[in-house]
């Protein structure tokens, strides 16, 4: 390995940590429903979010909801990227005019990318549209990180709450 590869990783190593410890209180803050220096843009959007989907923010879940909330979820997420491939041929934003995707593959890219695995099986480009990529893949690499970022943060409300009967709420965990 050479010496600039090593200073890069040096770095990177050096930033992460620099970082580590504000953006944990941030992310504390956020999760707990403190104010935060963003409140004031990120608020009233995330207020309208919890207006269109019909969530209360102040609700809390027992876990059976919660892991309820997380499975309508990804089965909603599945069939849309599942759709969206499937009607592609069908849709805007296609200019390659590319045909549906076969619905093995659909299948397979749809459970991968709400796992938030990714794994492909096809050349992005040539299988998938624009339409395709944008508003079903792209949009899952993103939720499926908020998803699992709910999780964990349900999963350490859950220790620190021991004897508490709800862990959060997964729509505002997830929003947030």
């Amino acid at each position: 390995m050479t010496a600039l590869a090593l200073l890069k990783i040096a770095v990177f190593f050096l930033l992460v940590l620099a970082v580590t410890k504000p953006l944990g209180l941030y992310m504390r803050r956020v999760f707990s429903g403190e104010k935060t220096f963003l409140d004031p843009v990120l608020g009233p959007l995330e207020r309208l979010v919890y207006r269109l989907g019909g969530v209360d923010a102040k609700r809390e879940q027992d876990w059976r909801a919660y892991a309820t909330s997380l499975i309508v979820f990804s089965v909603l997420g599945v069939l849309d990227v599942y759709a969206l491939e499937r009607l592609q041929g069908l849709l805007p934003l296609n200019p390659d005019r590319l045909p549906a995707v076969p619905p093995a593959l659909a299948w397979n890219t749809a459970i991968s990318f709400v796992t938030n695995t990714n794994w492909q099986a096809y050349v992005g480009e040539a299988t998938m549209s624009h339409l395709t990529q944008m508003a079903a893949l792209a949009l899952h690499n993103f939720l499926s990180a908020a998803a699992g970022i709910a999780i964990a943060v349900a999963v350490i409300r859950g220790i620190a709450r021991a004897e508490a009967k709800t862990i959060g709420n997964f729509w505002v965990d997830l929003t947030r």
